[in-house]
């Protein structure tokens, strides 16, 4: 099957992305006589098939075009790091083919050739760097290989039938030019560290410190909220509801008066178990809380009820720093029992 053919047999299967055919390049009759080439790049998710073969890419694709044949690698990139392998791929494989030199071999004067000292093209320089997994995955020993061979070439070079050869370093100012791409991207990436750490690390710390918090005041808040005494009711009744936020504190001043009106009498809980819930509404100022409850009703031992109860309650942070109740969900209604059943 000749190029052309398999550029009009490569297809995409995801519906809404179109299909970028292959074409042939024409070799200048002057000059170096390298090809005109097409590099284009994407970030698209593609899905496509070639004759027998199915390929699915990830992150980036790069799609090269060049002396009559398509050529289409794809890579693995890590979440947000597609910036950085574009960046790679442009220093390493795309400016050699047109300006000759990456940003180090031009600071070093030095660059890759194929044997004959004539220029590699595009698509030898991306298989070099493939190639070099061999120079490590065989113990690093392909990395030393250059010690010995007298071409001074790694296992890649062998590979992809390259060596690296000493040149006159190109009039434009390299060492300058280096020098403002490493700080560029040096400033850059503290910059994203910077950012990495205000939106990601340090809303995690800020998080876990409030589910710390909640684990160790959560269930004495609720005990407070929810205990009063016959003799103390109306300080009882204001301390609860002190522990509120404005919005919920209505809500518990109605219940507070019905059980006024219904003759109070002494309430009293204890929380015996608990966990702090992980929602999707969690942040640093609000968590919630998942409580199961007893305690006991009454004042004369020979009437006291016994109470058990599962709750959960949600606690927002106030701006004073102090957790208080948003809501309370009653999820098993409290079961009584008369003393000694």
């Amino acid at each position: 099957m000749n190029s052309s053919e398999s550029a009009e047999r490569a297809r995409l299967t995801r519906p809404g992305l179109a299909v970028r055919r292959g074409c042939g390049c024409a070799t200048p009759a002057t000059g170096s006589g390298l090809p005109r080439c097409q590099v284009v790049l994407s970030v698209n998710r593609i899905d496509a098939t070639l004759g027998q073969s199915r390929f699915t890419t990830h992150g980036a694709v790069i799609t090269i075009k060049g002396q009559g044949h398509q050529i289409n690698l794809d890579a693995e990139v890590p979440g947000g790091r597609t910036e950085d392998f574009l960046a790679m791929a442009v220093n390493r494989w795309l400016m050699p083919t047109i300006t000759g030199w990456t940003l180090g071999r031009a600071l070093f004067g030095i660059a890759v050739r194929k044997r004959d000292g004539s220029p590699v093209g595009l698509l030898r320089p991306f298989v070099r760097d493939l190639a070099h997994l061999v120079d490590t995955a065989a113990l690093f020993i392909g990395w030393l290989w250059p010690l010995w061979d007298r071409r001074g070439r790694t296992f890649a070079d062998l590979l992809a039938r390259t060596e690296v050869h000493r040149v006159d370093r190109p009039q434009r100012n390299m060492r300058r030019l280096t020098a403002v791409v490493l700080a560029t991207a040096t400033l850059l990436c503290v910059a994203a560290v910077g950012l990495s750490y205000l939106v990601g690390y340090r809303h995690d710390r800020a998080v876990d410190a409030a589910r710390t918090q909640i684990a160790a005041e959560g269930p004495r808040i609720v005990e407070q909220m929810l205990s009063y005494d016959v003799d103390t009711l109306q300080q009882d009744f204001s301390h609860a509801q002190s522990l509120t936020t404005d919005g919920y504190r209505p809500q518990l001043i109605a219940q507070q008066q019905a059980v006024q009106k219904a003759g109070a009498t002494k309430n009293q809980y204890w929380a015996v178990s608990s966990a702090v819930l992980s929602t999707p509404q969690e942040t640093a100022n609000h968590a919630s809380m998942l409580l199961a409850m007893q305690g006991q009703r009454g004042i004369d031992p020979k009437d006291l009820k016994f109470i058990t109860a599962t709750v959960r309650v949600d606690f927002d942070k106030s701006r004073d720093g102090q957790w208080r109740v948003a809501n309370l969900t009653v999820l098993k209604k409290p079961q009584m029992n008369q003393a000694g059943q």
